[in-house]
């Protein structure tokens, strides 16, 4: 009898994981969004306005775990809506304090912990929220923006869509991703994590990537130094066009079966993953040496079988790789303690290839369906 009911409940778990979960606004007006078949559309943003109550700052300085350049804040300077289209622009942090403060010439403290609900700093982590700058380190030479649906918008399984122009300009790292809501198997990559588009700034001809191309990535793994997103990451580069010229969908399809990413059309695919194994034995780790964090799950979706949000951001360069040492005139080093300055000592060379809105990340909607 007890293993009549174990079945059953393993049953109906596999069957209730097959249905998707979504906790957000709801749809504010009528849309004529045609929805497909067994598909129904939980949300739309055409960014009429920028809905600060679902689209939450990012405010820190800690570099997003990569070092990058970039300090991110609520500043309508750098995220803003104009003609409904969402703008998140970099901007030189010099143009904020002065070049001098920013260098260390006049040793300069920020301070960014902030003291009401819409500034407070969000990560203390990697000296997010309070930094100075002297002769030996400069602060974050660039000021940028990053929203995220965290606590307001997320969901398990359904499709999303988001329609994006990308942006031009060295060096700029501009991403379209999902994180967990709960982190239910532990911090980054136990939980995992969906990059639906990265690209880089850069001009086509840069032999690691343009704004030409783009890639989509799962991040996995029992710890941080056993991510194996490269057996999950698939790179999509157009060969007559580009992505900065002109709006493109950007498309994620996720169920209890497999994830994908497309571009403009659902036939035209990026990164298809099927969970036709779990992700440990995918990752090929032995069990004798190392614990699998999803040994509990029936779902071989795991850990992508949780709830995740949405993150748009805007960053510049780092020192992860991601821009590789030696290639399309670097002006850094990933290993060098001073990349910062070098970077913005090689302003001369990169700072001409930012143009006016050319280097904003722009989204004009963002629309996500659940399954029937």
């Amino acid at each position: 009898m007890l293993y009549k009911i174990a079945a059953l409940l393993f049953v109906f778990q596999s069957v209730l994981a097959q249905y998707p979960s979504y906790v957000g606004p709801k749809l504010k007006k009528h849309s004529n969004t045609v929805s497909r078949k067994g598909e129904v559309l939980q949300f739309e943003d055409e960014f009429d306005t920028l809905d600060l109550s679902l689209w939450k700052h990012e405010i820190t300085m800690g570099g997003g775990g990569n070092w990058e350049f970039e300090w991110y804040t609520n500043n309508r300077t750098n995220s803003f809506v104009r003609d409904s289209v969402l703008y998140l622009k970099p901007t030189m942090t010099s143009d904020t304090i002065g070049e001098q403060q920013m260098t260390g010439v006049i040793p300069y403290t920020m301070d960014i912990y902030g003291s009401q609900p819409g500034d407070l700093c969000t990560s203390e982590a990697w000296y997010g929220c309070f930094r100075t700058s002297n002769t030996a380190n400069i602060l974050n030479p660039v000021q940028s923006a990053r929203l995220r649906t965290a606590d307001t918008l997320f969901f398990t399984y359904g499709r999303l869509e988001v329609n994006a122009k990308l942006p031009k300009g060295d060096w700029i790292w501009p991403a379209i991703w999902m994180l967990p809501q709960y982190q239910d198997f532990g911090s980054w990559p136990v939980s995992g994590e969906i990059d639906i588009m990265e690209s880089r700034g850069n001009s086509p001809s840069c032999a690691a990537g343009g704004y030409n191309s783009v890639s989509s990535t799962l991040h996995w793994g029992p710890f941080y130094g056993q991510d194996k997103y490269t057996l999950t990451t698939e790179t999509y580069t157009m060969s007559s066009s580009d992505f900065a010229s002109d709006f493109h969908t950007f498309g994620l399809y996720w169920n209890s079966d497999k994830l994908y990413t497309y571009i403009d059309d659902d036939s035209n695919r990026v990164l298809e993953v099927t969970f036709d194994e779990t992700f440990w034995t995918r990752g090929g780790w032995d069990s004798s040496v190392l614990n699998d964090p999803w040994v509990g799950e029936s779902a071989m979706s795991a850990p992508f079988n949780k709830p995740f949000y949405i993150v748009f951001d805007l960053a510049v360069g780092g020192v992860s790789g991601f821009f590789p040492d030696g290639e399309c005139s670097k002006p850094w080093a990933d290993t060098s303690s001073i990349a910062y300055l070098q970077f913005w000592q090689g302003k001369g060379q990169w700072y001409p290839t930012w143009s006016g809105d050319d280097v904003a990340l722009q989204i004009d909607s963002v629309k996500l369906w659940s399954f029937e």
